[in-house]
């Protein structure tokens, strides 16, 4: 007997849910922050979903998200024009960081010492979080908005993704731009695997699997709706895309198989990602809600326990204890 998928839905939200990243691994486990166009980022954790708390200070929808790897501090791009730099300790703002337009995008360094941003004013921005009353370093040559940005390769190098249809890598010592890549569609969404050096790209209904150091093709997968993200298991096993048919869809990454798919939202899906273990994604979505998958059914973790309603064991299925989170 298949084993039925119990998301936890998690709820708090007001608006529609745009981005969504988790932490590293910590001491206290994993952690997940969320933005919203309600203009109130909310950092839960990673496992559970159980809210911890929310950051208040922008005046505008919230459109990139982001925690370090130890999860100590977020950063939040919005389109009040101001990128802020959060201690996710307390809550506190530490920084806020002045643009000229909306900003969409934003990414630490593995030392959490420089924050990139991009957004509507087609710049990438590296700030010095050490000195966070200097100016930033500028790289143009996108010729529209900038959607997301992300570092890569030991932090030598920028990805960045924009509204003119391309992909660009950026040399971070030269600000100088290494190589373009150039879509027929705008791209939705973009990921960076530091294991393998792998960038996911989402565009139109083919999630495409990049060398991030080359930007060489891998693979595409084709899906039976546009996407909006996408997602690489971390042992790249798996990959799980979400679109505007309110679906998340999981493939085999070798095969390319459409293994599972399941409508558990009530609006397009606008971002996924999987857990820093591999044991879950989320979704968040137009509905204003996320919600959490189990990556394998029917095992127990979190709030997930695997039920066993007879002796027999011949029906498993998975069970959340509360599966409607605040």
């Amino acid at each position: 007997m298949a084993m039925r998928q119990t998301p936890l839905t998690c709820s708090g939200h007001t608006r529609p849910v745009v981005d969504l990243a988790f932490s590293g691994i910590t001491a206290y486990g994993y952690f997940l922050i969320s933005a919203c166009k309600d203009g109130k980022p909310m950092l839960r954790q990673g496992d559970t979903g159980d809210w911890i708390g929310t950051f208040l200070g922008h005046k505008g929808a919230v459109w990139g998200a982001t925690l370090n790897a130890d999860a100590t501090k977020a950063a939040t791009a919005a389109a009040d024009f101001t990128a802020k730099v959060w201690d996710a300790v307390s809550g506190d703002e530490v920084l806020t960081l002045a643009h000229k337009h909306i900003v969409k995008t934003v990414s630490f360094t593995q030392d959490s010492a420089c924050l990139l941003t991009g957004g509507n004013d087609k710049l990438l921005r590296m700030y010095d979080l050490n000195s966070p009353e200097a100016a930033p370093q500028e790289m143009a040559g996108h010729s529209s908005a900038i959607k997301k940005a992300l570092w890569c390769n030991s932090d030598r190098q920028i990805l960045s993704a924009s509204e003119d249809k391309t992909v660009r890598l950026w040399d971070r010592s030269s600000m100088e731009e290494v190589k373009t890549l150039t879509f027929d569609t705008s791209v939705s969404s973009m990921e960076y695997v530091a294991d393998g050096e792998i960038v996911v790209i989402t565009y139109g209904k083919t999630i495409g699997f990049y060398n991030a150091l080359s930007l060489e093709l891998i693979k595409t997968v084709e899906a039976p709706a546009p996407i909006n993200s996408a997602s690489l298991h971390p042992d790249k096993d798996f990959i799980v895309a979400g679109g505007e048919d309110f679906k998340l869809y999981k493939f085999d990454y070798s095969t390319k198989e459409e293994l599972e798919s399941y409508k558990g939202h009530f609006g397009p899906v606008h971002c996924v990602r999987f857990s820093p273990d591999g044991e879950l994604y989320a979704s968040g979505s137009e509905d204003g809600t996320l919600r959490l998958w189990q990556t394998a059914v029917g095992k127990t973790y979190g709030l997930w326990k695997c039920v066993l309603p007879g002796e027999t064991g011949l029906f498993i299925q998975s069970v959340a204890f509360e599966n409607r989170l605040v």
